[in-house]
Formats: structure tokens, sequence, C-alpha cells
């Protein structure tokens, strides 16, 4: 699961540059470009989103563990 996690970012790179290359090639104008804008905020409010989930799993995970060891000593 963390490798898949892991390489999320990666595919996200890949599919923004490919993204940017049909943007590129194509000549429909202004359209693509909010396409492309859009596509790249949602992608970055998906990692904000997803990063501030993870992070408080992580705290409360090592509040846990934290605890647990205070009651062992």
């Amino acid at each position: 699961m963390w490798r898949k996690i892991s390489q999320i970012p990666g595919a996200m790179i890949h599919f923004i540059s490919e993204q940017i290359k049909t943007l590129k090639n194509d000549e429909r104008g202004l359209s693509g470009v909010v396409v492309a804008i859009l596509l790249i905020l949602v992608a970055v409010l998906a990692i904000v989103l997803i990063w501030g989930f993870l992070s408080g799993w992580l705290q409360e995970l090592w509040e846990q563990i934290t605890g647990r060891a205070g009651a062992i000593s």
C-alpha cells in the first residue's frame, strides 16, 4: 500500500506533463488552457486533502505510540 501511495506524485507529474504536451499541440484555443488549469487545480487540491488526512492519521498514531510507551515505563 505504501508503495502505491509513494507512486502517486510521480503518476500525477507524468499525467500533468502529458496534458501539457497535448495542450501545446491543441488548436482549440482558450478552452484547452482552461481545462488544463482546472486539472492542475483539482490535482493540487487532491494532494492537499490527502496530506491533511494522512497528517491527522499519523499524528493520532504517534500519540498512541508515545502514550503506550509512557505507560510501560
